[in-house]
């Protein structure tokens, strides 16, 4: 069995930042559709969307976001709605919604622009700590140190912390850590530097070591504790949520659908009415038994049981500002859930 090294005996080296630096420079990622231009408006679309979410999938979404809402005044100016709809499949739709909140309050308060001080921006909302110092280092080049998904693998393999990274004294120790690292100068280049890092070669599985410019004292590399650090989540069981739906439709092919309130699950999103939200008694009685779909949350486990009803003339319901009838293709343009946009698709 190897005997544990300390961090302290390891070698002395160059500084972790000029060692990163070097390797971004060359081994980098520099095409990245944020980067050009680096304004404080695409920096902080990124950094809202790759939230729980990796780069490779956000990069579509985000080409047609800044396509459709170029600037922070165009996006604060816009129907929620069509944010929801940009955003649709993306998921954690809250990010979208606080994305346009933070739009308008911008426009109203800041002259149209996003704050360039940290603590302001952490003010406003879904932006937390780690995101502000994102959004500060990346677009104006404030030395902050972030601590995303990446950057705390990285840390916590390098200086050798224990435990999960989610817990308040863990990340206590791992900011102490970004910050000491985090360079006077270059603060944008090596935030970018140290996400790269933890995204392409210090992954959660079968990381690079052979590639990583700051193995020579990575304590997780000398001790055999990659595969051990960081600690992972402690498991915990998903509750089950039944969910009965309404696929109800007219004469005239259209179909109900209904907008989910601002909270809990698809919040802002367009979905079918939920049992509850419609009398199935005025359906003309072709409703069938219903066809039961699976969904997996972050939080949640849903099981959606579909009901498609038909209604004869005369007995529609009334229309609202959060209920409608539609055509499929129509529903489609909106912000939907994903089995709710797969569903429609099938009719």
């Amino acid at each position: 069995m190897t005997a544990c090294i300390q961090k302290d005996s390891l070698p002395e080296t160059e500084p972790f930042s000029h060692r990163l630096l070097r390797w971004w420079k060359v081994h980098g990622r520099h095409d990245l559709p944020w980067q050009h231009e680096r304004t404080p408006y695409r920096v902080w679309v990124a950094e809202i969307m790759l939230q729980q979410t990796q780069a490779g999938t956000v990069i579509p979404y985000f080409l047609r976001f800044i396509k459709q809402f170029p600037d922070l005044k165009t996006l604060a100016r816009a129907d929620q709605d069509a944010v929801m709809s940009a955003w649709s499949g993306l998921g954690y739709y809250a990010r979208a919604r606080n994305l346009h909140k933070t739009a308008r309050i911008c426009a109203a308060r800041h002259n149209g622009q996003l704050p360039q001080s940290p603590d302001e921006l952490v003010a406003l909302p879904g932006i937390g700590r780690s995101t502000a110092n994102a959004i500060a280092a990346q677009a104006f080049d404030t030395p902050v140190a972030i601590l995303d998904g990446n950057v705390k693998r990285v840390l916590a393999r390098h200086a050798g912390i224990t435990g999960w990274p989610g817990r308040s004294a863990v990340e206590r120790k791992l900011r102490a850590e970004a910050k000491r690292r985090m360079p006077a100068t270059n603060a944008a280049s090596y935030t970018q530097a140290i996400m790269d890092l933890g995204a392409g070669i210090c992954t959660r599985h079968r990381p690079q070591y052979r590639s990583c410019p700051v193995a020579s004292d990575c304590f997780a590399l000398h001790n055999n504790q990659t595969r051990v650090l960081p600690a992972p989540r402690p498991k915990r069981k998903r509750p089950l949520r039944a969910l009965t739906l309404f696929l109800a439709s007219n004469k005239n092919g259209e179909v109900l659908m209904q907008k989910r309130p601002s909270t809990g699950i698809w919040g802002g999103l367009w979905s079918l009415p939920e049992a509850g939200d419609l009398d199935p008694e005025l359906a003309d009685g072709s409703s069938t038994p219903g066809m039961t779909m699976h969904h997996e949350l972050t939080h949640l486990r849903l099981e959606i049981t579909v009901k498609k009803i038909s209604f004869a003339p005369g007995r529609l319901v009334a229309e609202s500002p959060s209920q409608r009838w539609m055509k499929p293709a129509r529903a489609l343009e909106l912000g939907l859930p994903q089995p709710i946009r797969a569903l429609l698709e099938d009719q």
